[in-house]
C-alpha cells in the first residue's frame, strides 16, 4: 500500500524525522512538530513523522504520519468554522514567506499559522472511559473531578461528554489531569467555562461525524489561544495523535478497543521490557508498516478521499 502512495505522490512525501529550512529560525521543536518563526504575526507549523509513545519520542518515524496530521487538522479546522475561528492562514507553501515559500519537502505536511497566545492547560474531551481517564475512575469513580456512574466497564461510553483539563508537561513528562477549579486558576474561571463549552461543542459535532464514517473517537485533545483577546483553536485537531478513534464495528466494552491511532505502537510496547523512559526502542518494520497504513485509514474513511493533499 504505502510503495504506491509513494509512486503516486513523488519525492515530497520523503519521510522526515527531522526538519531545518535554510534561513528559517526554528523556535520550538515539540515531540512531533517543528514551528518556525515567520514574520510578526505568523508562524509555520512542520508536522514531522515522529511518534511519541509513553512521553518519548521513538526512533523510527511513520511514513505518511506528518502528512496525514496536517490534512486531517486542516479537515477538522474547516469544518469547525462555524463554532471557533482557527489558525490556519494558508496550508499551500506557495503562499508562505521566505524563506519558506514553495518549499517541496514543507507541502502537505504544514501550514501558515496565525500566532496566539497559548493556553497553558490540555482540553480533553471524553466521551468514553479510557486510558487514564479509566485508571483514574477505577481508583476514584471520577476523572479530573467528574463523578461518573458506578459499575462503568473499560470503554463503556459515558452517559454524556464530560471535559477533563490537564497540565502541558515539557517532553519526557506526563501530562497530569487536573479538575476544571484548578484549570481555572490557569487561565481564568471565566474564560475556562468558554473552552469548556467549546470543546464539548466541537466534540459532539466531530463524534457525530465520524460515527456515521464508522469511527468511534473515544476522546480527544484540544489547544487553544488568545489572540487579541479572541479565543482560537490552534495547533492540530482530531487527529491519531491527539485522540483515542475506535472502528465502530468492532466496539466491544470490557477492555481495550482496537483501534486506528497510536495505541497500536503503545500496545506493542507494553509487551517490551521497556522502562519508558527515553531512548524509547525501535521499532519492528512490521509494525511500522502497520502503523503508517492505520493513519491513512483513518484520514481516508473520516474524510472520504483518497490519502494526498492534492
Amino acid at each position: 500500500m504505502l510503495a504506491a502512495y509513494f509512486s503516486l505522490l513523488g519525492e515530497s512525501m520523503d519521510t522526515i524525522y527531522d526538519i531545518d529550512v535554510a534561513q528559517g529560525k526554528k523556535v520550538n521543536s515539540g515531540k512531533v512538530r517543528e514551528i518556525f518563526d515567520a514574520g510578526p504575526d505568523h508562524l509555520v507549523l512542520v508536522t514531522t513523522d515522529r511518534l511519541s509513545a509513553f512521553d518519548v519520542v521513538l526512533p523510527d518515524p511513520i511514513p505518511a504520519k506528518g502528512h496525514v496530521l496536517n490534512q486531517l487538522s486542516l479537515f477538522w479546522f474547516g469544518k469547525g468554522t462555524s463554532l471557533i475561528r482557527n489558525h490556519v492562514v494558508s496550508s499551500d507553501v506557495n503562499d508562505y514567506p521566505e524563506p519558506f515559500r514553495g518549499n517541496a519537502r514543507l507541502a502537505g505536511r504544514s501550514m501558515l499559522v496565525r500566532k496566539t497566545k497559548p493556553l497553558p492547560v490540555e482540553c480533553i474531551v471524553r466521551g468514553y472511559i479510557s486510558g487514564s481517564g479509566w485508571k483514574e475512575y477505577r481508583a476514584s469513580g471520577a476523572v479530573s473531578g467528574v463523578k461518573l456512574p458506578e459499575g462503568l466497564k473499560e470503554s463503556d461510553r459515558l452517559p454524556e461528554p464530560i471535559f477533563t483539563p490537564s497540565t502541558k508537561a515539557e517532553i519526557g513528562h506526563h501530562d497530569l489531569n487536573i479538575d476544571i477549579r484548578t484549570a481555572g486558576d490557569l487561565v481564568g474561571h471565566e474564560l475556562i467555562n468558554r473552552v469548556m463549552d467549546l470543546s464539548l461543542k466541537i466534540y459532539q459535532m466531530a463524534a457525530a461525524h465520524a460515527l456515521k464514517k464508522g469511527i468511534i473517537i473515544a476522546d480527544t485533545k484540544f489547544e487553544f489561544g488568545l489572540l487579541d483577546g479572541e479565543l482560537i483553536w490552534i495547533d492540530e485537531a482530531l487527529t491519531p495523535d491527539s485522540s483515542r478513534f475506535w472502528p465502530l464495528d468492532r466496539y466491544c466494552p470490557g477492555g481495550a478497543q482496537p483501534s486506528f491511532d497510536k495505541q497500536f505502537v503503545r500496545d506493542y510496547l507494553e509487551t517490551l521490557d521497556w522502562g519508558k523512559t527515553a531512548p524509547g526502542p525501535q521499532l519492528p518494520d512490521e509494525i511500522i508498516r502497520k502503523t503508517s497504513e492505520k493513519y491513512i485509514a483513518a484520514y481516508e474513511l473520516l474524510t472520504g478521499k483518497p490519502f494526498g493533499w492534492t
